[in-house]
């Protein structure tokens, strides 16, 4: 088997961990999100009382954002802070780098994800965040995941790469 390059190599390497600030759920199109301390989450179907209503092999059942880009979105529009659940996020992490978990799973509290790609910002942004708003979550928006294993992700959850 042939050694990986040294580029490989820091991309397998991720010795940061991450922690779980903030969890919503979306109960219904166009409803305020519902802010939770903990949730479920099952294969297939996401977060228990989420409306997503995807399929088993769904690239999106999980949708996650970096709590530190939410200082940059509110940065590139003049604001001081937003609050998390307007940008429509299952889970706001901090301390982690969400991009590095490209092509990986990772355990996050109880639950096993898995790396599906990035979770651009809809048109529906320009309404909530106002003008620019799209523009400013673009690059920002988070990623999206699938569920290997379910369980329960509970606020202040550590996010760890599997090995």
């Amino acid at each position: 088997m042939a050694q990986p390059t040294p580029l490989q190599t820091l991309f397998d390497t991720l010795p940061q961990s991450g922690r779980v600030e903030w969890i919503g759920i979306r109960p219904a199109r166009g409803e305020p999100m519902t802010i939770l301390d903990n949730v479920m989450i099952t294969p297939g179907k996401g977060l228990e009382g989420d409306r997503f209503e995807g399929r088993e092999t769904s690239k999106r059942q999980v949708t996650l954002i970096q709590k530190e880009h939410l200082h940059a979105i509110a940065s590139c529009l003049g604001r001081d802070a937003l609050d998390p659940d307007i940008f429509r996020r299952n889970i706001v992490v901090s301390g982690l780098n969400l991009l590095a978990l490209k092509g990986k799973t990772f355990r996050i509290g109880g639950v096993v994800l898995e790396y599906t790609g990035l979770c651009h910002p809809c048109s529906k942004m320009e309404t909530a965040l106002g003008p620019g708003g799209y523009n400013a979550m673009r690059g920002h928006g988070g990623i999206t995941t699938r569920v290997i294993e379910g369980g329960e992700v509970a606020i202040g959850d550590s996010v760890l790469a599997c090995l």
